[in-house]
């Protein structure tokens, strides 16, 4: 069984131990479960609203959520991690609408951006020395392609497709039936990949869309920029930190699509640090859990 966002180092009862220390003050303890979660919370966050300033905000909002509540988690109910995102999800689902979704309304409206942007073709050398522009331009369009589903379909795709998380532990997160929540995952696929399969160059080769003639055109409008939005601040792909890593090619249709979104950057937000250490000095959270300040200054 897959487990969610699968990682060797990572143990549950790592997680009990640390939530017994914090909830008797120990600071260390409340800093670490923190960092042990936080990139996950940061990564759904960004793959959902498609910014990273709007992630980080979302991510501080979740980890206050997280922190406030930890005394009322109960392990003879559910998992850790499985209480921890299901605060995470309801966060987003519930969330008012951020910049992108109020952008992006349809794949039909998403495509006439694509399409308004002019294609140059690249000569060889050019292409070789533009090709982090031109990954970062894939992604991009891979990122804008999800936003086109409705916050539930991609929430659900995000979880089920690209983090694979087994059916049975999502179906928990969400509080509805493996079955429910396969049906979801197949209606957003259905709608992503007949999109992908209509216009995307890198599935289908019919497609005249490519990747390196549509960058230089994405650069002039300013959606694509040197500072690497996505291939910037990462150590991992999405698909290495799955149970089942992608190492051959894949035949089967939906599995060939999930792939190129699966192959995108996990990033490893380098403002983090900043915000775990603005959420820890609140005054609130270091009366709800006993930390004096002697303590906390020493970290």
């Amino acid at each position: 069984m897959k487990k969610p966002f699968s990682n060797t180092q990572y143990s549950d009862s790592d997680d009990l131990e640390l939530i017994r220390e914090a909830l008797n003050g120990d600071h260390n303890s409340l800093n670490k479960l923190i960092v042990d979660h936080q990139q996950y919370i940061f990564n759904i966050a960004l793959k959902m609203i498609n910014s990273i300033a709007d992630a980080e905000d979302v991510t501080q909002e979740v980890l206050i959520k997280l922190i406030t509540n930890l005394a009322k988690f109960d392990s003879t109910k559910a998992r850790f991690r499985t209480w921890l995102y299901r605060i995470t999800f309801n966060h987003i689902l519930n969330m008012k609408k951020q910049k992108y979704e109020t952008m992006v309304t349809s794949f039909g409206n998403f495509f006439d951006y694509i399409d308004s942007a002019p294609e140059i073709a690249l000569g060889e050398k050019e292409e070789k020395d533009m090709q982090l522009l031109i990954e970062e331009s894939k992604i991009s369009c891979m990122a804008g392609m999800i936003m086109c589903l409705d916050r539930e379909q991609r929430l659900t795709y995000i979880v089920g497709e690209l983090f694979e998380i087994d059916h049975n532990i999502a179906s928990e997160i969400f509080e509805i039936t493996p079955s429910t929540f396969r049906k979801r995952l197949s209606r957003a696929r259905r709608n992503l990949y007949d999109w992908m399969n209509d216009r995307c160059g890198l599935v289908n080769k019919d497609n005249p869309c490519r990747c390196s003639k549509k960058t230089k055109g994405f650069i002039e409008r300013g959606w694509v920029t040197e500072d690497l939005k996505w291939n910037s601040d990462y150590k991992k792909k999405i698909f290495e930190l799955s149970e089942e890593k992608v190492d051959k090619i894949l035949l089967e249709r939906d599995d060939v699509y999930a792939k190129i979104h699966r192959d995108h950057p996990f990033k490893n937000h380098d403002k983090s640090g900043k915000a775990i250490e603005t959420i820890l000095k609140n005054k609130l959270i270091n009366k709800t859990f006993n930390l004096n300040d002697s303590q906390a200054s020493k970290n």
